[in-house]
């Protein structure tokens, strides 16, 4: 339908912030809302490029409310911007990204106040290398973790889908889920948990039955994302160097299989301290 209404029409101005629903009401968008709008016009149009002009220069490697004046990225890859977005880049609605991402539409973001600045593209994939071994640092406050011990876990079939069925019972999403030999930790958002928190515990014990069960809260989670990470030996070491010379105390470390991220937990008070060290280390010494 979109897309008919524009094949005739050489320029159009569409408002954001709107949609219809299956009944045919208008529904307003939250916020972010019309960069979805502009990444569906741009899907149905079959454009060479979606700009998106915000009143920044691109999206930044870290959040300038932590960092001075932190550097700009050039190019970020979709994936990399999920990532991004989901532990709290704020540049771009998440969502924005599906309907130009299937079509292999290029997302470029530009500085309203200055047009001039290249700002950032976000790309399926390329070949051109980051600027520095990670591409963005993003975190977030609030979470607090339920570890679960119990020996040989390991043995026992099916006891991670018991453990995360107590959560899942109580309308609880987990971020997640590191694990050892006999021990299982769940990290969760705070806010959600503290009300069912006894609800939850109750269900763990008649599910999974564990030996014990700890609940630290408090903690805050950092996302440290870039693909010249894979390539790159040592990346880890030098997180966790900086951190520990930031005396930043690491309560847990959480890494994909495709080496796109590293996912590291840290109490609420260190937050702060932590984005600054690892910004340090890989933006301005570059060591």
């Amino acid at each position: 339908m979109l897309f008919r209404s524009l094949s005739h029409c050489a320029k159009a101005v569409i408002p954001g912030f709107y949609g219809v629903m299956p009944d045919g009401t208008v529904k307003t968008f939250s916020r972010g809302g019309s960069d979805i709008t502009g990444s569906i016009v741009a899907k149905a149009a079959k454009a060479d490029v979606y700009e998106n002009w915000t009143d920044v220069s691109g999206i930044l490697v870290a959040d300038p409310g932590i960092i001075d004046s932190p550097r700009g990225i050039e190019i970020i890859t979709y994936r990399e911007l999920r990532e991004l977005a989901y532990m709290g880049f704020n540049v771009l609605h998440e969502d924005a990204i599906f309907p130009v991402r299937q079509k292999g539409i290029p997302i470029n973001i530009r500085n309203t106040n200055a047009p001039d600045d290249n700002g950032t593209w976000i790309v399926g994939s390329t070949c051109q290398k980051s600027q520095y071994v990670i591409t963005g640092i993003a975190g977030k406050k609030g979470f607090c973790s339920i570890n679960i011990e119990k020996d040989m876990m390991n043995a026992e079939i099916g006891f991670g889908r018991k453990v995360l069925q107590a959560f899942e019972e109580n309308g609880i999403s987990f971020e997640h889920v590191p694990s050892g030999i006999d021990t299982m930790t769940v990290y969760v958002h705070q806010d959600e948990f503290m009300h069912k928190e006894q609800k939850v515990v109750a269900g763990l014990h008649r599910l999974a039955q564990p030996d014990s069960i700890e609940i630290e809260s408090d903690l805050a989670l950092i996302a440290v994302v870039g693909r010249g990470m894979k390539s790159t030996r040592g990346t880890a070491g030098r997180i966790f160097s900086a951190l520990a010379h930031a005396n930043v105390n690491v309560k847990m470390i959480d890494q994909g299989s495709s080496e796109l991220n590293i996912i590291i937990g840290v109490a609420n008070e260190d937050f702060e301290t932590a984005i600054k060290a690892i910004y340090d280390i890989f933006v301005i010494t570059r060591i």
